[in-house]
């Protein structure tokens, strides 16, 4: 029997997995936020949408009823409704004074009022729920 010398060769396999393994993305995924919205006491705060043009404080506005701040820490599912708006001053049962703008979430059965000044959702605590 002869021998033949061959060069050294490198062999290298692909990497295939052998099992399908999907990739969560948003699924399950909080915000965390601060319900911190300015309450102002006994008089209280009416809380309006920015209606369908985006614009604070005008005829298209949807009132969406009184606010009192908890001040908790809530996680929302990401795929919540988070709506624009704001917030004005009852007085004597009138919205009055200066607007604040906010984020509104309606709560986990979207009946709640909760808002946050934190107007830039990107900066928001993101967690796994």
């Amino acid at each position: 029997m002869k021998r033949v010398w061959c060069r050294p060769q490198t062999v290298v396999q692909k990497f295939e997995a052998n099992e399908y393994v999907a990739a969560c993305g948003d699924e399950n995924k909080v915000y965390k936020f601060v319900c911190n919205a300015h309450w102002t006491g006994l008089t209280g705060s009416a809380v309006y949408t920015n209606g369908e043009d985006g614009i604070m404080g005008t005829d298209d506005d949807v009132y969406l009823g009184d606010y009192a701040r908890c001040g908790k820490t809530h996680e929302a599912s990401t795929t919540d409704d988070f709506i624009n708006g704001y917030l004005k001053k009852n007085f004597i049962g009138l919205p009055l004074g200066k607007s604040e703008p906010v984020i509104i979430w309606r709560g986990e059965n979207g009946n709640n009022i909760h808002c946050t000044t934190n107007l830039d959702m990107d900066s928001w605590e993101t967690a796994k729920s």
